[in-house]
């Protein structure tokens, strides 16, 4: 089956806009319900390593990656650095008490799945978190590093899609059935939310602008409508650019605050979060007028693309503050 939703690029997801307020809800779903049968929904740390094929991997990985974030393991048997990065991992995943969830998938018997995250050799390690996927690293890497990469992972399935992960009791039986969560009742906007993500896989971005655009028409506080619109707008502004002459004429023109909107855009289209917000917030320092509201409007744009509840969004509010007053 085809993994829905993948972003091996690592910057700025708009699919994921939706998926991340599915994982949230899904989450606090699968919370409750395990309150109402009168407990926790807790697994046993064996159920903590999993394998995983091609017909399991949409419950076991996408469908859990939903409220847990899924590190998966691509290995072989006669792949002599997977029998050492393995143990390392299998060990982590028990160590690391519920924050994420181990899925080793054999290369030899899912080629599909190899082929449909471009794995080029392994042992190679991505995770899946609400849905999205990226790469964490290849071949047999150190445990410090690894470690790192994991905190990483788990902080951000944390601050940006709420997934605190599994509990995990020691005492409890490997497989034990957890009560499900029921199914979210469909919203009064999610055909119009899902076309707009259709439109964006399909590039269609104007599409997906004017679909977003209809949903806040009849309903202006809506949250997931304003972070995909501002997303999608911002991928317009930069479909047509020429990043060279934009970067360019970013340097040659520090006080232009035209071209320091222009270059932001750039940077928070390639994942450079910190150098946009940084950018920004200089030019504000530097203009007056017309031209520094332009840059502090813009910045705020930029805000929700990224999401209040990131942590550099707090921060940049913080250092625009300074700035301004």
């Amino acid at each position: 089956m085809q993994p829905r939703n993948m972003s091996m690029s690592g910057v700025v997801d708009l699919a994921a806009v939706k998926a991340a307020q599915e994982a949230k809800t899904k989450a606090e779903q699968a919370r409750a319900e395990a309150a109402r049968h009168g407990g926790t929904g807790a697994v046993s740390p064996a159920d903590l390593v999993i394998d995983v094929d091609e017909a399991g991997f949409e419950s076991d990985v996408l469908q859990r990656s939903t409220e847990v974030p899924v590190v998966i393991d691509f290995w072989a048997e006669w792949c002599e650095p997977c029998k050492q990065l393995s143990p390392v991992l299998e060990r982590l995943a028990v160590e690391y008490g519920g924050r994420f969830l181990l899925a080793k998938i054999d290369v030899d018997a899912n080629q599909m799945l190899m082929q449909q995250f471009g794995v080029q050799g392994i042992p190679a390690v991505f995770a899946v978190v609400a849905g999205q996927a990226l790469p964490l690293f290849q071949g047999a890497a150190g445990e410090a590093q690894i470690r790192q990469t994991l905190d990483q992972l788990v902080q951000v399935a944390e601050e940006r899609f709420g997934l605190t992960g599994l509990v995990v009791d020691p005492e409890a039986q490997p497989g034990a059935e957890r009560p499900a969560a029921e199914e979210r009742p469909a919203g009064p906007h999610d055909a119009a939310l899902e076309a707009a993500v259709q439109a964006l896989d399909a590039g269609d971005l104007g599409g997906a602008v004017q679909s977003y655009k209809n949903v806040l028409a009849e309903d202006p506080g809506n949250t997931e409508a304003k972070l995909g619109l501002a997303q999608a707008e911002l991928l317009q502004r930069v479909q047509n650019a020429d990043p060279q002459k934009v970067r360019q004429e970013a340097a040659d023109k520090l006080g232009d605050a035209q071209a320091q909107i222009a270059a932001a855009d750039l940077d928070l289209v390639g994942g450079h979060v910190e150098d946009a917000f940084g950018r920004l917030i200089d030019a504000v320092r530097v203009t007056a007028g017309d031209d520094r509201n332009a840059v502090r409007v813009r910045l705020l744009e930029l805000f929700e693309v990224v999401g209040a509840d990131d942590p550099r969004v707090t921060a940049a509010r913080r250092a625009l503050a300074r700035a301004l007053f």
